[in-house]
């Protein structure tokens, strides 16, 4: 009993697990306040992690290294350019020098006596060695040496006209595109300048054709119409200049044409008008008599009158309104001191009962040309000028013609 009881009492045999690689799986557990986290660490993944920290130690010194090296090479050169200049500015001194001594021995050069051999020699011992230490200083130095201060000379010079034709592009295409704004505004402008010659032009022509509107009111009542446009088909059409621009620009040339089109209307119509009897024949003046029927003044009885009587102060000037011939300057029972006009398009004038006569049957006369006087001659009551406007023969109402405003 006592035997079994020793054998129960010893310790079980120990388990040995097997020995793990370097690079195992591994568990990295983090704890906090009541949870814990377990992240698994795979072979690859170690392997990866210190393949990456190999590398960045790697990248880190040969850096390191360069940097260091970098900075050696640019001190050395730092130091090398040091010298050189130095060297250079001993020679320029040294050659100032030499040039001061030229000038005295070359002032004494006039005269054989006051030649100075041994400053002649000086002169030539230290040109020479002038000439062998830049000789010197240029062999030591690859980069001083002829051919290769010449290519980057020329280099340089190349990157200068290139850097130049940049810059003078760069404000060509600035220049450009200000003048493509400023052509943009000014075609614009252009435009409305235009539009408002068009408004303008228009304007006119329909003051003008209203004017002839109320001429041709008195003249339909005759059953006559006059066409102020009946000459103008025997001219050309609107002289209209031809350029690239317009032929570009729809709405611009539609715009000019319009414009040159309105300005030969108005030079026209005005041509017209200038040559119709259109205004007062007599600067004051009152309508005493109408054109049509009225009461005649002698006889109290109704009767045609085929003018407009205008009383005005005796003396004062009777002008046409139009250019035209004298067909007619004589004494008339009826109308006294009559002068007729022949303005032309089939318009004629009369004034009658004038005081004085400045014209005779031939004159050619111009608008605002004086006929005469007002007066009181032939069958009147008092001073006035009785004034016909005659059209193709028949006598029409005076007073549009005498309203026209132009």
């Amino acid at each position: 009993m006592r035997v079994q009881k020793k054998i129960d009492a010893l310790p079980a045999k120990p388990f040995y697990s097997k020995k793990k690689t370097l690079f195992s799986q591994k568990e990295v557990i983090l704890r906090g306040e009541k949870k814990a986290m377990v992240f698994k660490l795979s072979s690859n993944f170690q392997v990866f992690a210190l393949c990456s920290l190999l590398a960045l130690g790697l990248w880190s010194a040969y850096s390191s290294h360069m940097y260091h090296r970098s900075d050696t090479i640019i001190s050395k050169k730092d130091e090398q350019l040091g010298k050189t200049r130095v060297a250079y500015e001993n020679l320029l001194t040294e050659f100032t020098a030499l040039n001061k001594s030229l000038e005295n021995i070359m002032t004494g050069l006039g005269s054989e006596s006051k030649l100075d051999e041994k400053k002649v020699s000086d002169y030539k011992n230290q040109a020479q060695m002038i000439e062998e230490r830049v000789n010197k200083i240029t062999a030591e130095n690859s980069w001083l040496s002829e051919d290769m201060v010449r290519d980057r000379t020329s280099l340089y010079e190349a990157q200068l006209q290139r850097d130049l034709v940049t810059s003078e592009r760069d404000e060509l295409k600035e220049k450009l595109a200000e003048l493509s704004l400023q052509y943009e505004k000014l075609r614009n402008y252009q435009k409305d300048a235009y539009d408002k010659v068009i408004a303008t032009s228009s304007k006119e022509i329909s003051k003008m054709k209203s004017v002839l509107s109320s001429v041709n009111d008195a003249l339909k009542s005759k059953g006559l119409y006059f066409n102020a446009l009946s000459n103008k088909r025997n001219m050309g059409g609107p002289y209209i200049p031809s350029s690239k621009e317009l032929q570009d620009d729809d709405v611009l040339g539609d715009k000019l044409t319009t414009i040159y089109k309105n300005m030969e209307d108005i030079d026209y119509y005005r041509q017209v008008l200038d040559a119709t009897p259109l205004g007062k024949p007599v600067w004051s003046y009152w309508v005493t008599s109408k054109f049509g029927s009225r009461l005649d003044p002698f006889k109290k009885s109704k009767a045609t009158h085929k003018g407009v009587d205008l009383a005005s102060m005796s003396g004062n000037k009777i002008r046409v309104q139009a250019p035209g011939k004298v067909t007619r300057a004589t004494y008339s029972s009826g109308y006294g001191n009559l002068v007729e006009v022949d303005h032309g398009n089939g318009f004629k004038t009369r004034y009658a009962h004038m005081k004085k006569m400045y014209v005779k049957k031939g004159d050619e006369l111009v608008k605002n040309d004086a006929v005469g006087e007002v007066g009181s001659t032939g069958r009147s009551t008092g001073p006035h000028l009785h004034y016909e406007v005659i059209y193709k023969g028949t006598r029409v109402d005076p007073m549009p013609f005498i309203q026209a405003k132009i």
